[in-house]
């Protein structure tokens, strides 16, 4: 087990190699005394829960790594070992530069120092100096925007003010390094959009990002790579895309137990008004061909005014993913037919599916990815006769073969 200070050779920040934890497991009653005898005498054979084993991983400058996985997998552990909270129990660790972390809510904080106090706490905690934080509070406080909370304890805020306080320190001071802990998931709305706007500068600026995030939306718009882990293990790393696709369609294959499909968030009008699937000539039609031209037609409200980001996905009927993509993607713009409405249409040549019954869902999101407005579905029917098996028909053609015997 070891924690260093990493080499900036070729732009390393974060080294990770067979990062390991274990924490003592604790019964309750007798047991638990016994436990807690054994820690203090340092006796080896306490039964213990592994949080994390054999994690390696290089992070470089200007990389965003997105961590994934389900509760209790080992993300916050792992995020934690970097930031230098907790110390691992095998491996080693080597980091770089300097590291903001926005972990649980309130760390770092003195409960009972106010905002201000804390402030320069946390900058002090960071390496800066009095001077240095005094040059960047007040910018800081305008970021936090908690008006005349800051001079109130810290024990008394909400946690939207805790993590507006937190990322307004954590990215004032500029790190090398910014690790986030779900931090999107918190706070108002307003303050999560100025989040990810900031976010996006930092990153266009060269940072360093490591993301936790259930958000495969802010993994895959925020992050160029990602890990996933799943039981303290990593089961997948590599480009954020593939890894988020591999995770989605790992749940749901877990979640195929007939659960009703996603209904718009409560009070919220629906942002898609109408869809309908076309053929290329523009009739109306749940009925395909198989290769036959398809048109996904919509129309979306928004309530803002601001073009909505759009998704949709194809779904098997026994619930196989087939295809999804959204807009953001191709920088694609929907067409904005007044102050509100936006109109959008996804052409497919030659629909390669294979003949059977489908659902195609359409999604939309406000600009930033936070809310999930609505989500409209239609089944359509793809027909035909082939005896080729999958999900898709690629174009293929036989023809004779070059390999000979004396090849093999």
């Amino acid at each position: 087990m070891k924690q260093a200070v990493a080499s900036a050779e070729a732009g390393v920040l974060v080294a990770l190699e067979g990062v390991g934890k274990d924490y003592p497991k604790v019964s309750a009653g007798g047991d638990r005394l016994r436990t807690l005898w054994g820690l203090l005498a340092g006796r080896a054979d306490i039964p213990r829960f592994r949080a994390l084993h054999g994690v390696s991983a290089t992070i470089r400058r200007g990389e965003s790594l997105g961590l994934v996985g389900e509760n209790g997998a080992g993300k916050s552990t792992l995020l934690k070992i970097i930031a230098g909270v907790v110390k691992p129990s095998a491996g080693t660790v080597r980091v770089a530069g300097r590291i903001g972390a926005l972990l649980e809510l309130g760390s770092g904080f003195h409960p009972e120092y106010t905002g201000r106090e804390n402030i320069f706490l946390a900058a002090a905690l960071m390496g800066l100096s009095r001077r240095e934080t005094r040059d960047k509070v007040e910018a800081i406080i305008a970021f936090a925007d908690i008006g005349p909370h800051i001079d109130e304890p810290i024990k008394h805020y909400s946690s939207g003010m805790a993590v507006r306080l937190g990322f307004a320190v954590a990215t004032a001071l500029t790190p090398d390094v910014l690790i986030t802990d779900e931090v999107l998931a918190v706070g108002d709305e307003s303050f999560q959009k100025k989040c990810i706007r900031w976010l996006e500068s930092y990153l266009a600026d060269g940072g360093t990002l490591l993301l936790c995030s259930h958000s495969m939306y802010h993994v895959q718009t925020l992050c160029t790579r990602a890990m996933w882990l799943h039981e303290g293990a990593v089961r997948l790393e590599g480009d954020s895309f593939d890894v988020t696709r591999e995770y989605l369609t790992y749940h749901e294959e877990k979640s195929r137990t007939g659960a009703p499909a996603p209904r718009a968030a409560e009070g919220l009008q629906p942002l898609i008004r109408a869809m309908r699937t076309e053929r290329a000539d523009g009739t109306a039609t749940e009925i395909f061909a198989a290769g036959e031209d398809m048109v996904l037609q919509g129309l979306a409200w928004s309530p803002d005014g601001r073009a909505p980001v759009l998704l949709f996905g194809i779904v098997r009927a026994d619930g196989t993913p087939v295809y999804g993509a959204h807009s953001n993607d191709s920088g694609y713009l929907p067409h904005r037919v007044d102050e509100r409405h936006f109109a959008f249409a996804a052409h497919f040549s030659a629909l390669p599916i294979l003949p059977g019954k489908y659902t195609v869902r359409a999604h939309a999101l406000d600009p930033e990815g936070l809310r999930l407005f609505d989500t409209v579905e239609r089944e359509i029917v793809v027909t035909g006769r082939t005896r080729d098996y999958g999900l898709v028909r690629l174009a293929h053609e036989w023809k004779p073969g070059t390999l000979r015997p004396e090849t093999t």
